[in-house]
């Protein structure tokens, strides 16, 4: 039985502590049951893991009985001194969890409860975000983006908990220039600063860089979108020891084993592919200039993307009926019914057999 789904009657309710009956919890896109639908809707990495990662875990699974009888390692070493090598940077300045989502409620937990002043997001961005901070009971201000859906760094200069920005932002695909990241650290330099980059290695520029020189700089990256890997659910955090040492107390306060001993071996082995991962990012790039050559051709206006996915709209056509349209061919995008966003549709980009399945489509619906 789906409980998520039965009807819950007031007097049922009655067992659950107050904060979570007025709880709005986040709504994942849909996953489909039928593999014979096209997914264009949860910007997953259209090609598989680097052939190393299942390698990693055959040989896990052989090299000894024990590994799944055993505990993980609660530090996630081996993994985090890969990240670490990758990243430029020590052990230490990286925290291992159960995907970014937990690492990003980690993150809430971890800086944003020390004070009654709100923590500061855009308006549109990731919706994860609102309900972090209604599940930690914080306050918040919503900063909205300007006319043409970019971030304002000056709209930021306010007093505040903390501030929580997606770059590239989601579900626009704007990136933000690095020295607007400084702007804003330097702004605040007594509240932390989080830069949350599911989408960096698509063409934008990573914060990671500033770590060193900002002591109030939290860096959250995923491997499911770049590395392919989000079945697996490994996200990760960049910054200076003495975040990082904050966030592991909140994980062994919580769950001292976020990451299972399958995901570090793949997790591991997909960041010292470090060609794969390269190829893979350059061909997808390749295919999102691809789509947006060709949804122009088709009329749609498009934001400048540096994420695997489009954001677009019709001038003459609803966003929530193209979505439908495209569902009956057997192809998911996904609509936000959302104030200033209705009528935009976001496109993940695919291989490129999908996406031209997605171009035939809309073309042959919209002549």
């Amino acid at each position: 039985m789906q409980y998520h789904h039965a009807q819950i009657s007031t007097a049922q309710k009655r067992f659950w502590s107050p904060s979570i009956r007025e709880l709005t919890p986040y709504q994942p896109g849909e996953q489909a049951l039928n593999t014979a639908v096209i997914k264009l809707n949860t910007n997953e990495n259209p090609y598989p893991p680097s052939p190393q990662v299942m390698q990693a875990i055959m040989e896990t699974l052989w090299e000894t009985a024990d590994v799944l009888r055993l505990y993980p390692d609660p530090d996630a070493s081996k993994l985090c001194k890969a990240i670490a090598n990758t990243m430029g940077l020590e052990a230490d300045n990286v925290f291992v969890g159960n995907g970014s989502d937990e690492v990003l409620a980690f993150i809430f937990k971890a800086f944003f409860q020390h004070t009654d002043q709100p923590v500061l997001f855009p308006d549109i961005s990731y919706s994860f975000y609102p309900v972090y901070t209604q599940f930690y009971q914080l306050n918040s201000e919503i900063i909205p983006v300007n006319q043409n859906y970019e971030i304002c760094v000056e709209d930021y200069e306010k007093d505040t908990a903390g501030i929580i920005i997606a770059n590239p932002n989601a579900p626009t695909g704007i990136a933000l220039e690095l020295q607007h990241i400084k702007t804003l650290l330097e702004m605040h330099p007594d509240h932390v600063v989080v830069i949350d980059e599911a989408y960096i290695d698509f063409g934008a520029e990573s914060a990671v860089s500033l770590i060193k020189d900002y002591d109030n700089l939290v860096v959250c990256q995923t491997t499911s979108k770049s590395r392919s890997l989000a079945g697996l659910r490994v996200g990760f955090a960049l910054a200076q020891p003495h975040l990082i040492q904050a966030l592991n107390i909140v994980k062994n306060s919580f769950n001292s084993f976020p990451v299972d001993s399958l995901a570090i071996a793949a997790a591991t082995a997909a960041f010292e592919d470090h060609h794969y991962f390269k190829q893979t990012c350059l061909d997808i790039i390749q295919q999102r200039e691809f789509l947006v050559r060709e949804l122009e051709a088709l009329g749609f206006i498009i934001l400048p993307s540096k994420t695997n996915f489009l954001f677009v709209k019709h001038p003459s056509y609803d966003a929530l009926t193209l979505a439908q349209q495209l569902k009956h061919s057997n192809i998911l995008v996904r609509h936000f019914n959302q104030p200033r966003i209705n009528n935009f549709l976001r496109i993940s980009v695919g291989i490129h057999e999908h996406n031209l399945k997605l171009i035939d489509t809309l073309r042959n619906f919209l002549s």
